[in-house]
């Protein structure tokens, strides 16, 4: 932000009273704030303006321009729209990047609530220990270490708005039941207090996790989940979108302020919106901003072209036939190439016969193997291309049972991936 220089007016000095010993005489006193009051006016009349570059469009959009000519977002939407005219909780489903909280943010703008708060909670990020202060606060001296005056927990911050429970699939089941009563009786008691606090919030809460499958598995309260699933939108993946043109497009518009979508789309190769068009995108929404930020910033010449785009989307195996790899490129090797791809196979081999109960997670399962053998199981750059970070990618190869890479030598050398 621009600074502003102001100089307030000295006071007046009552007559006859003398200056402290070693200030300067009236006159030079006078002279010496003119100069600055002068110095002032100059620096301040021609405030500078902000560079083009810098003048981003907001992150979060109106709910009408979540999506282009995609007929599924526009029936998800509208309906996102009927359940909260009527004050509905609502479920957003969805994978990792597709725009969860985008949609959130948008349904609370467009509800009648929309001029008072919208707090967001992410419950997996918050500390177990934590989270009981954290979501109902506490009345002074509850416990070691309070503040003095006691804290507002969020969900009085939410009170009158909008209280958005994002992953609420991962958060501790013994949570789960004081949600719930919170969620029931609509009031909510601080730590220490011995009277509880009446709430009003419109509850909007998002996962990518399947609660139904939660529910079965007793990791997730069943009258929970009837309580928060009750206008459910489920946000397809960006793969089964047919507005990525259009999404494109306005994506590259905020990165080049001032151009309109042909413009934008003018300023890119054919084959590089094309490349753009064909990727699966497993990071979704979240990866296509990630690629085209890192494509606008080193591309060089008049228009972006497939050498601009990230490495994983340049060279995606499904694109190799189309577009022919840099002739400086050092060549693949074949025996690492074998070993992933055969890694993966004896991992998936392995998982099956394990249990065959894991259905629901067999999509996910396939997604972060195609990643991982595409990168010849590096850890990062697959955690990159999934939109994960390192620590989520590696719980996930715990959870879904899939070996690293170099732990599958044995099944290798015996050959008994097949």
């Amino acid at each position: 932000m621009p600074a502003h220089l102001a100089v307030a007016p000295a006071p007046a000095r009552p007559v006859g009273h003398a200056a402290p010993l070693g200030a300067a005489t009236a006159h030079s006193a006078n002279t010496a704030f003119n100069n600055i009051a002068a110095l002032a006016e100059r620096v301040v009349r021609v405030p500078a303006p902000a560079p083009a570059s810098r003048q981003h469009r907001p992150d979060y959009l109106d709910i009408d321009d979540l999506c282009g000519t995609d007929a599924r977002m526009r029936d998800l939407l509208a309906r996102g729209k009927r359940f909260v005219d009527r004050g509905l909780p609502v479920l957003i489903l969805g994978e990792t990047g597709t725009g969860k909280e985008f949609l959130a943010r948008a349904l609370h703008e467009y509800s009648e609530r929309r001029a008072q708060s919208f707090v967001a909670i992410n419950t997996a990020s918050l500390p177990e220990h934590l989270i009981e202060s954290e979501l109902f606060g506490y009345q002074r001296g509850a416990f070691s270490g309070a503040l003095p005056g006691g804290m507002k927990g969020k969900m009085q911050q939410a009170d009158g708005g909008t209280l958005f429970l994002d992953e609420i699939g991962d958060m501790p089941y013994a949570m789960q039941t004081r949600l719930l009563r919170v969620l029931s009786e609509r009031e909510v008691t601080p730590l220490g207090a011995s009277q509880p606090v009446p709430i009003d919030v419109q509850l909007i809460c998002a996962t990518h996790q399947d609660l139904a499958s939660a529910v079965a598995q007793g990791t997730f309260r069943e009258d929970l989940y009837y309580r928060i699933a009750v206008g459910v939108l489920t946000l397809p993946t960006l793969r089964e979108r047919d507005d990525k043109r259009e999404l494109i497009a306005r994506m590259l518009c905020d990165e080049w302020p001032g151009l309109r979508v042909d413009q934008a789309l003018a300023r890119v190769t054919s084959d590089a919106l094309s490349c753009l068009l064909a990727h699966a995108w497993p990071g979704n929404l979240r990866q296509m901003r990630a690629a085209l930020r890192y494509a606008c910033a080193v591309t060089s010449g008049e228009r972006l072209c497939v050498d601009d785009l990230p490495p994983e989307l340049a060279f995606s195996p499904a694109l190799h036939s189309s577009y022919p790899a840099n002739r400086h490129e050092a060549p693949r090797d074949a025996r690492i190439e074998e070993t992933a791809y055969a890694a993966s196979l004896a991992s998936h081999t392995q998982y099956r016969a394990h249990d065959a109960s894991h259905e629901p997670h067999d999509q996910e399962r396939e997604r972060i193997l195609q990643a991982l053998a595409q990168h010849r199981w590096n850890i990062s750059a697959a955690a990159r291309t999934l939109g994960f970070c390192r620590a989520s990618l590696y719980r996930k190869l715990k959870q879904l049972s899939i070996p690293h890479v170099r732990d599958c030598g044995e099944a290798l050398s015996t050959r008994h991936y097949a």
